[in-house]
């Protein structure tokens, strides 16, 4: 198998002008090219008065490989396709006395699930939430109702965090084993659209990852593995450094030796019970900051020129970053185009925001967190839940500045750059349900954060026109970009201190998306399936 990389086409050609370029940049004949498949497409808009092309990756088969591997020796574009199939760690050959054990069943729970059921390991997976259709529900009930389920939310159930977002499936990780490609074959498996394993910012959208996770969760049933709901766990059990399983809220206790704590990023109750029973755990940095909102189609003027709109290219996106003269970072987060900003908490008297994008991203508004980066050493001092209880406290003030009904604090750009409070909305109307509450920003984030993004933004205008639009909406507040701590472990994925205990993903400091998560739910449930199989 050859692969050509930086295969350059016109935006508007047609579907079958690729197999010729093919034939043509390897210099075959048009029979010698047996198969080809697309790895990757992307396009350049940088230079918007230009013109866009489209960039393929193509992997080829073809009637003389080594003859044409040879004859193209010194072109970088052209060699051998790397092998990328995924490599299991082993299969059970009977069924064992133990079944390992999946705490969470977000995008990392359910890797991890997975691989060790096709392992043969019979996992037992225990979430807290609901199952995601019944979890919809719930979460729509906030949203429209301003009534909040603390255990079946955009945080807590069947699929996780990412569930309600963009479904975006793209990392910057370093992935030398593949595994993210292991992560969208899964995906493609279970009902998503193909073209996330080609194109070059994969996702989703909400809608069709219900379904999908709803798919995978039956694969692992037939697999021999188990799926529990409504199963919050309130204790583990360990002796001599060693976990020897869980004690679930309703008292019931459930042994094993290996235990997978994919909990995601807002399961601050659980974090207390580890922390309690001497876990070790540190903190670590995270960011806080507001979701802003802009007409979709400014962005699209903006970002792709004379091709905004253009059907190829759907909905363009961002990615921004100013470092404050304070010694701050401001930064773009989780941009959600054509999107929503969705009330994303999972506790009574908190507010917080986060961004959701259908599949189709069509919605009116583009929206993004802008985020400002803090450090424990810096900015919450005092162990390893010190970040935790600063997300608690400002949580709890955006829900009084929102009016205490889960209404969200928001405020026009312009006036926040001006230090003027808002009281009318302009050309910008907020997606955010239940809804907004306009006033000052000022006293949602700490100081420091209210002059960074108040010095980013004009800054934002002049690398995007119209970004620091006075009318754009900032609705407060961002803060749970990841986990403010780190379940620390070591090479053999286990806890520094608690042997059987595999923390993972989000929740425990080594993920922040659903491609990472689930990444690193792979190589867990490796480390597990190993020690089982040996052991």
């Amino acid at each position: 198998m050859l692969r050509i990389t930086e295969l350059k086409l016109p935006l508007d050609h047609p579907e079958e002008a690729l197999r010729p370029a093919i034939v043509q940049r390897l210099g075959i004949a048009e029979h010698e090219l047996l198969a080809f498949s697309l790895f990757k497409r992307s396009y350049d808009a940088r230079k918007k008065s230009s013109e866009i092309l489209f960039i393929y990756t193509v992997d080829c088969e073809v009637v003389d490989e080594a003859g044409v591997l040879t004859r193209l020796a010194a072109d970088v574009h052209v060699g051998p396709a790397p092998d990328i199939a995924y490599k299991p760690v082993g299969q059970a050959s009977a069924d064992l006395s133990e079944r390992p054990l999946v705490v969470g069943f977000g995008p990392c729970g359910i890797f991890a699930a997975l691989i060790l059921a096709q392992a043969g390991l019979k996992p037992i997976v225990l979430e807290r939430g609901q199952e995601v259709r019944q979890r919809t529900k719930d979460t729509w009930g906030l949203w429209r109702k301003n009534v909040l389920n603390p255990e079946s939310n955009v945080q807590f159930g069947e699929g996780g965090a990412g569930t309600f977002s963009d479904g975006k499936l793209y990392s910057q990780i370093k992935d030398p084993k593949h595994y993210g490609r292991k992560v969208l074959q899964e995906f493609v498996k279970a009902g998503a659209p193909e073209e996330i394993l080609y194109v070059s910012k994969p996702h989703i959208g909400t809608f069709r990852l219900t379904g999908v996770v709803a798919t995978m969760r039956e694969e692992i049933k037939a697999l021999g593995g188990e799926v529990r709901f409504q199963q919050r766990v309130s204790d583990v059990l360990i002796n001599d450094g060693q976990v020897q399983g869980v004690v679930l809220e309703s008292g019931e206790t459930l042994h094993s030796r290996h235990v997978v704590l994919a909990l995601g990023h807002s399961s601050r109750d659980t974090f207390r019970m580890l922390h309690k029973r001497e876990v070790f755990m540190e903190a670590k940095p995270f960011s806080v900051g507001f979701r802003i909102e802009h007409p979709q189609g400014l962005i699209d003027r903006a970002r792709l020129g004379k091709y905004a709109g253009h059907p190829k290219l759907g909905a363009a996106d961002y990615k921004l970053v100013h470092h404050a003269k304070n010694g701050r970072s401001v930064y773009s987060f989780c941009m959600c185009p054509g999107g929503t900003v969705v009330a994303a908490t999972s506790e009574t008297g908190r507010v917080v925001t986060n961004g959701m994008s259908q599949y189709s991203r069509n919605e009116r508004n583009a929206n993004a967190g802008i985020v400002v980066g803090i450090t424990p050493e810096q900015d919450y001092p005092g162990g390893p839940l010190a970040g935790v209880e600063l997300q608690e406290r400002l949580e709890s003030q955006a829900y009084l500045l929102g009016g205490s009904t889960y209404e969200a604090p928001a405020q026009l750009v312009g006036d926040f750059i001006a230090g003027t409070a808002s009281s009318a909305l302009g050309s910008v109307e907020p997606s955010y349900k239940p809804g907004v509450k306009l006033g000052d920003l000022a006293a949602a984030l700490p100081a420091f954060a209210i002059e960074a993004i108040r010095e980013a933004l004009p800054a934002f205008g002049k690398q995007i026109k119209g970004f620091d639009l006075h009318d754009a909406v900032l609705t407060g507040i961002e803060t749970r970009t990841s986990s403010p701590l780190r379940i620390t472990r070591g090479d053999d994925m286990q806890s520094l201190n608690v042997k059987g205990l595999y923390p993972a993903g989000e929740g425990a400091g080594y993920a922040g998306g659903i491609l990472s998560a689930g990444v690193d739910g792979i190589r867990v449930a490796e480390a597990v399936a190993q020690s089982m199989l040996q052991g």
